[in-house]
């Protein structure tokens, strides 16, 4: 009987929870005008101090009157006042109505606007052919937000349409949770940088860049310390230097037992290590520790597999939301959709599957054919992992968890 592979591992949600249980959000917060706070986690809640709009106002370009006064299609009534936005209007007595534009603030006294393609202009007058109700194309006072209410709260990381909606309430500035500074390395003899002669059995170092790139998108601080020899004193000296000034040490390589294999020995050597093998596929050799600095503190370390689809999905699985919760953030997962697949998956391993794949114009899943985990063109092809359960088989039309790049990268 052959041995289960998956024994003794742990499994990714398992891992990902003890992870997470260290990630304590950093201080402290600091202040940032509302225009450079793209990507920052919110420390603290955002409130409103003023109702928005906060004036009654009109949703169409039209006229603005009072119901009562129009009782049938074809009522005139005479037109006396122009109301553009940002400006005010004088109280609207019976019988009167006034041109008014969208957004603009609803004259005391009418309570409802009609939009201009059912009016006709004549002489001074307006001949309404339709019977409005009260509260007909206006936006109340507050209809978007109320004083005092909270508009965005603690742990939102910032979006585009996040700073729109906290300068709409007029707020200026926000405290957000500091950027994690990260120390990068990787570690591999046979690595070139690109741009250098590549050696024979030599490969070029995807990994710095892909990896530099990830974290720098997430709002991280990039210590870029290069690459590093593979013996055990150069690893141990770097992970030594790294762990000062830095939260997180992030390095890529030497997560296996093979005699070359050095960050290991070197983490155990300078401070913890568990968690190491997990029951995924790409991925197992993922390390989670601590590295001791001087004063006694501690650098927090994720070791990454080398291979560079391993590396790339392992980081959007633990590292991404590790990092998120060093901000405070409150959404640390990817959102997943389930879909249709259009491809056959007939020999699945016992461990958890994540697979390269994309989104056709039917909206079901394709496979890359080739999922070994160092074809990175995989990555670049697809746009999202299906995550399958550990032996589980599937076939065209079944379906699958699919988590896109977009809820994976960002």
């Amino acid at each position: 009987m052959s041995q289960d592979p998956s024994a003794g591992m742990l499994d990714v949600d398992t891992a990902l929870a003890r992870l997470l249980e260290q990630a304590k959000p950093l201080s402290p917060s600091r202040s940032l005008p509302t225009e450079e706070a793209l990507g920052r986690v919110l420390a603290q809640d955002v409130g409103s101090p003023i109702d928005v709009p906060g004036l009654d106002n009109s949703q169409m370009d039209g006229y603005a009157l009072r119901s009562a006064d129009v009782a049938a299609p074809g009522t005139r009534l005479r037109v006396a006042q122009r109301i553009a936005a940002g400006q005010l209007g004088v109280p609207l007595a019976p019988g009167e109505a006034a041109r008014i534009f969208t957004g603009a603030p609803m004259p005391p006294g009418a309570d409802a606007v009609v939009m201009q393609e059912q009016c006709r202009a004549e002489d001074g007058e307006v001949l309404v052919d339709h019977v409005p109700r009260a509260g007909e194309w206006v936006r109340p006072r507050g209809f978007d937000v109320r004083a005092g209410s909270v508009v965005l709260g603690r742990g939102q990381r910032l979006r585009p349409q996040d700073l729109g909606q906290i300068a709409s309430v007029g707020v200026a500035q926000v405290s957000v949770a500091p950027r994690p500074r990260v120390a990068l390395l990787c570690t591999g003899d046979e690595l070139a940088q690109p741009g250098q002669p590549l050696r024979p059995g030599g490969v070029y170092n995807s990994n710095r860049f892909m990896l530099r790139a990830m974290l720098e998108a997430l709002g991280c601080e990039v210590s870029d310390l290069g690459q590093v020899a593979d013996t055990l004193p150069a690893t141990r000296e770097a992970l030594r230097a790294a762990a000062g000034g830095h939260d997180l040490v992030l390095s890529s390589g030497g997560m296996s037992v093979g005699g070359e294999d050095h960050v290991r020995p070197a983490v155990e050597s300078q401070g913890r290590l568990a968690h190491w093998r997990i029951a995924m596929k790409p991925g197992k050799p993922l390390a989670f520790g601590a590295l001791h600095r001087e004063d006694g503190s501690a650098a927090h370390f994720i070791g990454l597999p080398g291979n560079p689809v391993s590396s790339f999905v392992t980081f959007a699985l633990f590292v991404r939301p590790f990092v998120l919760a060093l901000q405070g953030a409150s959404r640390l997962l990817p959102q997943s959709l389930p879909l249709p697949s259009a491809s056959d998956w007939k020999r699945p391993d016992k461990r958890r599957e994540f697979l390269r794949a994309r989104v056709d114009e039917q909206g079901r899943v394709e496979l890359y054919p080739q999922q070994n985990s160092a074809v990175l063109s995989s990555a670049v092809w697809g746009d999202g992992l299906v995550d399958n359960p550990g032996g589980q088989a599937f076939a065209v039309g079944d379906t699958v968890r699919f988590l896109p790049f977009s809820s994976l990268l960002t």
